[in-house]
């Protein structure tokens, strides 16, 4: 069993998967971030337009899902999304220890890997998830009330209205306008120039970690990288896949039945639940996909998981 079911298995989450078709004008503006103030993160404008979201035929036939994995992002639909902004990189540990340190937050245990199984370790934080990091990497081990927080605290400083992205946001600017599984393409092989996941630098040099499937690669990074250290997407958009996988704002529902044709999040379903997307650093290629998802308990901190923050335009 791989870590990340077992993980899922003890947090009775679900996973699934969706993708297909983006279509969306070329209005973005990846040259020209802007910043609402000095530790604020810095945003990118992503245009408005419609894609298609749901698994794409035959693609988990091609990643070789497990049966309980299957069927969980359909049916496919398209979807319109309105202009907004996303953070350009995920929220750094710098940047989310400004936060802790105007408001005084707490966020203390997390889920790490063994080398058997995940367990919750109440000595392990977003300052020490159990490997080195620097201010400039991907900050973890924060559950979705610690993103969310983050999120109210960033638009009561600047008076924007920041908060996470939907799952339908997010898999957009995922896409940036490609239609296969990866903004790159469908080669797993190519990852290691365009994300950090599971690869062969992480099986040398994580402890305790094996794998069924890694990128057939070497980032050169075995945990979380800085953020940025890897190319961003076509909407000028780094580390939407791999790195630190991201909490949206949607609660979670086991598939698309019923689903909204608008990218406004689901505030129905199990809204103790919500959803993931990206894959981190420990997983391998069928996580590291734009169709990838997961729903996780509001509560749980998990060694590879981490956030990014939207706004209006």
């Amino acid at each position: 069993m791989t870590p990340l079911a077992c993980l899922l298995r003890i947090l009775a989450s679900a996973l699934p998967w969706v993708a297909l078709a983006a279509a969306a004008d070329s209005r973005a503006s990846p040259d020209r971030p802007f910043q609402d103030c000095a530790d604020c993160p810095w945003m990118v404008s992503i245009p408005a337009g419609r894609f298609v979201m749901g698994v794409a035929r035959g693609e988990e036939d091609a990643e070789r899902l497990a049966d309980e994995f299957r069927h969980r992002s359909e049916p496919a639909r398209e979807v319109a999304v309105p202009a907004f902004a996303a953070s350009r990189h995920e929220i750094t540990r710098g940047q989310f220890r400004a936060f802790v340190e105007a408001t005084q937050h707490r966020a203390d245990g997390c889920f790490v890997w063994t080398g058997a199984e995940f367990t919750l370790d109440p000595d392990k934080n977003w300052r020490n998830p159990g490997f080195a990091q620097d201010d400039s990497h991907a900050v973890v081990c924060v559950s979705w009330e610690d993103a969310n927080a983050y999120a109210q605290w960033l638009a009561r400083k600047t008076g924007q209205p920041y908060r996470l992205l939907s799952e339908a946001e997010w898999e957009y600017a995922a896409r940036a306008g490609s239609a296969t599984p990866r903004f790159w393409g469908g080669d797993p092989a190519l990852g290691c120039g365009y994300a950090n996941g599971a690869d062969h630098t992480t099986r040398a040099q994580a402890p305790g970690t094996t794998y069924r499937e890694i990128h057939p690669c070497s980032d050169g990074y075995a945990h979380t990288a800085p953020v940025g250290s890897f190319r961003a997407n076509g909407f000028g958009l780094h580390d939407m896949l791999g790195n630190a996988a991201e909490w949206t704002q949607d609660c979670w529902n086991v598939d698309y039945r019923g689903a909204r044709s608008d990218a406004v999040a689901a505030s129905s379903g199990d809204c103790t639940m919500r959803a993931v997307r990206g894959g981190a650093w420990d997983e391998g290629p069928a996580g590291l996909r734009a169709a990838y998802r997961v729903g996780s308990p509001v509560t749980i901190r998990v060694y590879g998981r981490g956030f990014r923050v939207a706004r209006q335009p």
